[in-house]
């Protein structure tokens, strides 16, 4: 019954994070857009102190929208705040990675293989690097080099690749790539809560008291729009974050932070070209490279044959297998799993017999013998000859 009631609240928690994530994602794809897309707006409009404006239809209706160069002359009663999405967003996202990766199968975190650490240490370290990588970042951003936006981009890159890296050698693959878009959150809530939100303020309050915004305002201002920016580039590779625990293809890979890092450039240079698309600024070179990138990449990180598939590999008999597959598989793998914090069989593969082995050849192969992403943690001693021999048995049905 434990097993039971955590799956409903593991699928409740990212149920929820999910919808946040959407309604945090879209307002700011929205916002970027509305921004690029404001016109310069006719003169009695500027009179009133409007920047720009857009013209819209919607939902069978039409909309008029306007940005003021600051603000209006007498600040209406009601103004939407966008901000809650964010922070629901990160305190799911902070759950989901309680109650998945700390209180569930160690399996998930913690890879005996790389690091043979408790799971304190592990949640130590994940938590200290969501802490320590985001007061680096506000450290930058409140630095000189925020006003170098190249420059500053291939800093937050550096630290970015080197944070996967490093994660990759303590952490199972899956919990690095968790881990990784968990520090890619944190600093895109922190943007919102330490400096967007700020400035909103800042600029609501000089507004309400009849002044002219002073310099500290307009820096605020200056350094929320490039917190925004930030945020917007870093939606793609979190959203692919988000749904890479499905593809051990890539966490399990031996070279998963690499793969994690051109996967992360490739995202983030496609958002490039929708952005300035926005602003009529056509770059389909900027689609076509990502394309060549990513073209590559799936060719490079593709399995290559093992002597496993060879056709001069002896046979391996099926009592064989089956003793591989009950002592390493089936105790998750199965109609109903005996390894504790599992309700029922992961992604709905069940081994309990031959046949069925078959039947996920392909995932079975993938996860256990080419990325060694199985078992979890390995925690069941899985021998490299027990792989091949596996894999022998696969390639012949």
């Amino acid at each position: 019954m434990e097993a039971y009631l955590s799956e409903w609240l593991a699928l409740m928690v990212r149920w929820f994070h999910v919808i946040a994530g959407v309604a945090w994602i879209g307002a700011s794809f929205y916002f970027i857009w509305l921004d690029n897309h404001l016109r310069e707006p006719p003169e009695w409009k500027k009179q009133e102190g409007i920047k720009g404006d857009l013209w819209a239809i919607h939902g069978g209706g039409v909309y008029e929208v306007a940005k003021y160069k600051l603000g209006p002359k007498k600040m209406p009663k009601e103004l939407h705040w966008f901000k809650w999405e964010a922070y629901s967003t990160l305190l799911s996202g902070l759950a989901l990675l309680f109650v998945v990766y700390y209180m569930g199968s160690p399996g998930y975190l913690i890879d005996p293989a790389k690091a043979d650490i408790s799971m304190g240490a592990g949640i130590a370290i994940g938590l200290g690097t969501l802490i320590g990588v985001t007061a680096l970042y506000e450290a930058l951003i409140r630095s000189p080099l925020a006003d170098n936006g190249k420059a500053f981009g291939l800093a937050l890159f550096a630290i970015l690749l080197v944070v996967d890296w490093g994660l990759f050698q303590v952490f199972s693959g899956r919990g690095a790539f968790i881990h990784v878009g968990a520090v890619i959150g944190t600093i895109m809530v922190a943007n919102v809560f330490l400096g967007i939100v700020p400035s909103q303020w800042a600029l609501v309050n000089a507004l309400n008291e009849g002044r002219e915004p002073d310099e500290k305002v307009e820096r605020l201002a200056a350094l929320a729009k490039l917190r925004s920016t930030h945020n917007n580039y870093l939606t793609l590779p979190i959203i692919f974050i988000m749904i890479s625990n499905h593809y051990p293809m890539l966490y399990g890979h031996p070279h998963g932070w690499a793969i994690l890092a051109a996967i992360g450039f490739i995202t983030a240079f496609t958002r490039h070209y929708f952005n300035l698309k926005h602003r009529d600024i056509h770059r389909p070179s900027i689609l076509l490279a990502s394309s060549i990138m990513t073209v590559t990449l799936i060719w490079i990180v593709a399995p290559t044959p093992t002597t496993s598939a060879s056709t001069d590999s002896a046979a391996v008999s099926d009592e064989t297998v089956t003793q591989i597959v009950e002592t390493h598989c089936v105790a998750c793998h199965a109609e109903t799993p005996t390894q504790p914090g599992f309700q029922s069989a992961p992604a709905g593969i069940k081994l309990d017999n031959l046949s069925l082995l078959a039947d996920h050849n392909g995932k079975v192969r993938q996860a256990a013998v080419d990325t060694h992403y199985m078992p979890l943690g390995n925690m069941t001693g899985m021998t490299e000859e027990e792989r091949e021999l596996l894999g022998i048995w696969l390639s012949e049905q």
